[in-house]
């Protein structure tokens, strides 16, 4: 059954720069709500139940949150744990007479990366029916203890519109990597989540909204 998702809480909002964090304040927005309904949700870095899908209320971007997406190695790790990943397939209902774009997307999480060991976020993004875009990938090196977060921008000349009067699923492909490098696996863990132990990581895509002719 479809999971629909109408406007976010406030607290959501308050997160979200809205148009003008990627450039794009000459476009117009749509007065009306947007709907999102999260078609399939697959992939080791989302379980059933582990993703959740939110649109802000000025219709401007909308929030994927994790709360079991983690990758790692080392003491403790299964064979196939260096690699995570999650496909989102979303059906987003736009208002009439418009069309929008993925403009830019910012992903959070927390990376424990000993010495010599690295991690990498990856992504891409297309409708369906068009081709797969290529990967933007973003590189970790260790050592590092902390928060990550890495942005994905688009330029506007370069930006990949909604077919106008059709409805066609939009596709986010994720990824986590982590690799032990140089580091030693048997005597140490990295890992890197786009979750965190005390609460859940919000990754927020950022719309970019145009008049249909």
């Amino acid at each position: 059954m479809l999971l629909r998702v109408l406007a976010a809480a406030a607290a959501v909002a308050a997160s979200l720069s809205g148009s003008s964090a990627f450039g794009v304040d000459s476009l117009p927005t749509p007065p009306d709500r947007i709907v999102i309904d999260v078609a399939t949700v697959n992939g080791s870095g989302c379980p059933a139940g582990t993703a959740a899908v939110a649109v802000s209320p000025d219709n401007t971007a909308f929030t994927v949150t994790y709360s079991d997406y983690l990758a790692q190695v080392g003491l403790g790790s299964k064979p196939t744990d260096f690699r995570k990943n999650c496909q989102l397939d979303l059906r987003v209902h736009v208002p009439q007479g418009f069309t929008y774009a993925i403009a830019s997307a910012d992903y959070r999480g927390f990376a424990h990366l000993e010495k010599g060991a690295n991690g990498t976020e990856r992504a891409n993004y297309y409708f369906q029916g068009q081709a797969q875009t290529t990967y933007a990938s973003h590189r970790f090196n260790g050592p590092q203890d902390d928060s990550w977060q890495a942005t994905d921008t688009v330029d506007v000349a370069a930006l990949v519109w909604a077919p106008c009067g059709e409805e066609r699923n939009f596709n986010i492909n994720t990824e986590l990597r982590v690799s032990a490098g140089s580091s030693d696996p048997t005597r140490s863990t990295s890992f890197m989540t786009m979750d965190s132990t005390d609460g859940n990581i919000n990754t927020v895509y950022h719309l970019a909204w145009k008049h249909c002719p």
